[in-house]
């Protein structure tokens, strides 16, 4: 079952969140300086830059280009790594959750039965495409579950559907979860993926607009004009 854990959000460098409209200095930037708070499971809010020039400002000295693309970045490949797990985890309930209701039907089938005091008739597998056929005597009232690890238990029909009903909804619950946490974290990396396509973009005008300055600037005439000496002009005269 996965829990509130598995998607917490822990990185060493950002045990604490900037004050809103106070300058940070370049040496303690953190992840969380690009974070706009989390959702309830500890995944980041990835802050959208309105204004790029400001935020860089806001930074003591201000952030560069090549800082804030790199900040955002290592945000984008922590949101790859979690979409990579909450992919797995839906694998994972899109296998255990049919599993449970099968097991469930069937208990129930078989407490049906014993209601109606008859046995069921099934068929087993021998070996691959090998089947017999059985009689289940459902007047014991008993059945064992497979949980997994080499442990089987035994269950009385009205237990054995409480605890898969149990599970069920458990796994309804969590898988429900991931969904909502995959969707979250996808809109978070087109989120990141903006930010840097803006902050390159930012950095490309503001470097052609330096270079244009530059050219409208007269050239400074650095030739020098050399003048005869006395003695020299003296000599001429004579």
């Amino acid at each position: 079952m996965a829990s509130s854990s598995d998607h917490d959000y822990d990185d060493d460098d950002t045990s604490s969140k900037p004050s809103p409209g106070k300058k940070q200095n370049i040496e303690d930037m953190s992840l969380l300086s690009i974070a706009d708070g989390e959702n309830a499971r500890g995944i980041p809010i990835v802050k959208f830059i309105e204004d790029v020039e400001d935020f860089a400002n806001s930074f003591t000295p201000p952030a560069s280009a090549e800082l804030l693309i790199g900040a955002y970045s290592e945000l984008h490949s922590k949101f790859k790594t979690f979409e990579t797990s909450l992919n797995q985890k839906k694998q994972n309930y899109s296998i255990k959750i049919p599993d449970v209701q099968k097991s469930l039907t069937l208990v129930k089938t078989l407490q049906k039965k014993q209601e109606e005091g008859e046995n069921a008739m099934t068929r087993y597998n021998l070996c691959d495409s090998v089947y017999g056929k059985a009689e289940v005597d459902t007047s014991i009232g008993i059945v064992n579950l497979w949980l997994g690890a080499n442990v089987m238990l035994e269950y009385t029909y009205q237990e054995a559907i409480d605890f898969l009903q149990q599970n069920l909804n458990n796994a309804q619950r969590e898988s429900k979860l991931v969904d909502e946490d995959l969707a979250f974290v996808r809109d978070q990396i087109v989120t990141s993926e903006v930010s840097m396509s803006r902050i390159f973009n930012w950095d490309v005008r503001r470097k052609r607009a330096a270079a244009a300055i530059n050219q409208a600037q007269p050239p400074t005439d650095t030739t020098t004009t050399t003048l005869p000496s006395s003695s020299t002009a003296a000599t001429t005269s004579s």
